[in-house]
């Protein structure tokens, strides 16, 4: 082995203990719902057209005010001590994209995507070292055209951070906060609760499990997106209104014991 190739091995190794060391840190920190969680959106142009630059240039706090509400609302079902667990912000748009998802997926290249990642967003956000229990979502914004299925998004627990895929159309704003909302509970510890076809799973991936009749179910659960009429259809929810935390949901974010 060249001494080139230790001090590289030496090097990635130390920025891993950094990570763990704040990662738990982190953890702990967020989880303890003493303050409101605080998460900046950072908006971000995937295609380059002007409409795309246009819908985000019309952005305001308002349009993911109803996240705020959610967790409001939420937080009351379950008598959690802080009233607002979220605070949802908007922030400036960030020119350019995040590293592009490994095509050949394994444990190396996912570990060395995320340290890419977490280094474009230091880099993007220079700001957010000051705060490292703050949750920066970096939503991507495609043109809204019929039929395009955009990429899964995802939420990372370790370095608070999300990557969120969104229609560019005022229309998809709510089923785009529930994406958000659903990626946000992702950093704080919350799993997902789908099959591979979007599926939700039973009793997990269920609003109400112990709900007679079964089906239809009246709500989502958060880490399922959908809504289950029967046992093998389902639906997205439109926005947030029809979405809820349930109670296994609650205890992966220590909403509950």
């Amino acid at each position: 082995m060249s001494g080139f190739t230790i001090i590289r091995i030496a090097v990635l190794l130390g920025i891993l203990i950094i990570v763990g060391f704040t990662s738990a840190h982190q953890r702990e920190y967020t989880r303890n719902w003493n303050q409101p969680l605080s998460t900046i959106i950072y908006p971000i142009n995937a295609d380059g057209r002007a409409s795309t630059n246009k819908y985000i240039a019309s952005l305001s706090q308002k349009n993911f005010a109803s996240i705020n509400q959610w967790g409001k609302r939420e937080a009351a079902r379950y008598d959690l001590d802080l009233s607002t667990p979220f605070n949802v912000i908007l922030g400036e748009q960030i020119n350019g994209l995040p590293p592009a998802w490994p095509e050949n997926q394994n444990a190396l290249t996912i570990l060395l995507w995320g340290l890419r990642f977490r280094w474009w967003a230091y880099q993007n956000t220079p700001n957010s070292h000051k705060d490292i229990t703050q949750v920066r979502m970096f939503v991507i914004y495609h043109e809204a055209t019929e039929g395009k299925v955009l990429a899964h998004s995802l939420g990372m627990q370790k370095g608070l951070m999300g990557l969120v895929n969104a229609f560019a159309d005022h229309r998809n704003n709510s089923q785009n906060n529930i994406v958000i909302a659903h990626e946000l509970l992702h950093t704080v510890g919350a799993k997902d609760k789908y099959t591979p076809n979007g599926q939700p799973v039973y009793p997990d991936g269920y609003a109400n499990s112990s709900r007679q009749p079964r089906h239809p179910q009246r709500y989502a659960e958060v880490m399922a997106g959908r809504i289950p009429l029967s046992p093998n259809r389902f639906i997205m929810a439109d926005s947030l209104r029809t979405v809820q935390i349930n109670s296994r949901t609650a205890k992966e974010i220590n909403w509950i014991q």
